[in-house]
């Protein structure tokens, strides 16, 4: 595969969808193919598969997330992520495993060590597929709270409080420190175009 594979990933708020925008148009300027999608979702069977995941009047045991999760991957992967990377194309993802390994891992009490079973369902869904770089957007989640009113969208997991966004936080910065050659951390609280400067730095040179 000649195309490169970029994930977003960060607690909810911090404004991924926001550079994933201006980073695909950037890259576009360079003379990039670029193919933008999210997780979970991008095709049509994964955004039902969304919609129930999401769903917060729905009552869901971890394992059925991760399980639902992981089906809504196989479809997108298939679909739309590999096809985008065997024809050359840049794919810049909003979400993608590393958000599976910290919402259905790190916050359940597992340590960065103990995922392998979900790494082990990843593999099966993705069939091997892996971010070539991953940007996490960090910020105190009590410093996204007015943004996250603003959006006035609130899911299952955005339901659950701060003090589970601050888990995933911890979740996200403990996976950077384990593989910090793939997954870059950005500071979600500068500027859009001084965010979008630093992570355009980090594409340009990985």
């Amino acid at each position: 595969m000649t195309g490169k594979f970029i994930t977003f990933e960060g607690i909810d708020g911090v404004g991924k969808t926001t550079q994933i925008k201006l980073v695909a148009q950037r890259l576009t300027e360079l003379g990039q193919e670029v193919v933008i999608t999210r997780e979970p979702g991008g095709t049509a069977i994964a955004e039902r598969v969304r919609n129930i995941v999401l769903d917060p009047t729905l009552q869901l045991s971890v394992r059925t997330e991760a399980l639902l999760f992981m089906a809504s991957r196989s479809e997108h992967v298939e679909q739309i992520i590999k096809p985008a990377l065997i024809a050359g194309k840049t794919v810049l993802c909003d979400r993608f495993c590393d958000s599976t390994f910290v919402y259905q891992g790190l916050t359940q009490g597992l340590k960065v060590e103990d995922l392998t079973d979900l790494k082990a369902l990843n593999l099966q869904a993705t069939g091997g597929i892996f971010p070539d770089l991953t940007i996490v957007l960090d910020a105190d989640p009590q410093q996204l709270l007015q943004r996250r009113d603003k959006r006035g969208v609130f899911d299952r997991f955005e339901n659950k409080g701060l003090a589970f966004q601050e888990n995933l936080r911890q979740g996200f910065l403990a996976l950077a420190a384990a593989e910090p050659k793939r997954i870059k951390v950005v500071n979600a609280l500068g500027s859009v175009e001084e965010i979008n400067r630093k992570i355009m730095s980090l594409l340009m040179n990985n």
